[in-house]
């Protein structure tokens, strides 16, 4: 049974702004969207170890380039690669160009890493898709936080 993120959201007494756009699927698109939000933009990469054994939901700064052979001597790793659309719907319950750490409610057995890069938190706010492509929620950092540690997934705070 899919689980009700504004339910959660609400329970966790965790505050948001919705706006709804058209569909994107990168970030590329959603920097068209014309909204008011001041805060930071956000990509949300799904990746796996060598074993496919372990998985990782990286949160960083759109603008930023994500050097995975880098990340994965971060993470201990000998290399990392994207995860399959079906690992990503199966753990998180998320297609492709929907991936965010929301989908967190969906990982019951907790078997992703979450890896936030630490610039985010320069900012006030913060925005993700609410598990669909054709919304954002925007929240304060301070909130996302509290989200992240309300999932009982391992957090790292990493420079990226």
């Amino acid at each position: 049974m899919a689980k009700d993120l504004y339910s959660i959201l609400a329970d966790s007494n965790i505050s948001y702004q919705k706006f709804d756009h058209e569909a994107v699927f990168t970030v590329d698109e959603a920097k068209k969207i014309r909204w008011d939000f001041t805060g930071a933009e956000t990509k949300n990469l799904f990746v796996k170890n060598r074993n496919s054994d372990q998985y990782y939901l990286v949160v960083m700064l759109a603008d930023k380039r994500a050097d995975l052979k880098k990340l994965a001597a971060q993470l201990n790793e000998s290399k990392l690669s994207f995860a399959s659309p079906e690992q990503l719907k199966e753990i998180l319950g998320l297609t492709p160009g929907s991936v965010s750490p929301f989908g967190l409610i969906n990982d019951e057995k907790h078997q992703t890493i979450v890896v936030v890069d630490q610039e985010i938190f320069n900012f006030e706010k913060v925005g993700f898709h609410p598990n669909i492509n054709t919304a954002t929620l925007a929240l304060s950092t301070d909130d996302f936080k509290k989200f992240l540690t309300s999932t009982q997934n391992q957090i790292k705070y990493l420079t990226i």
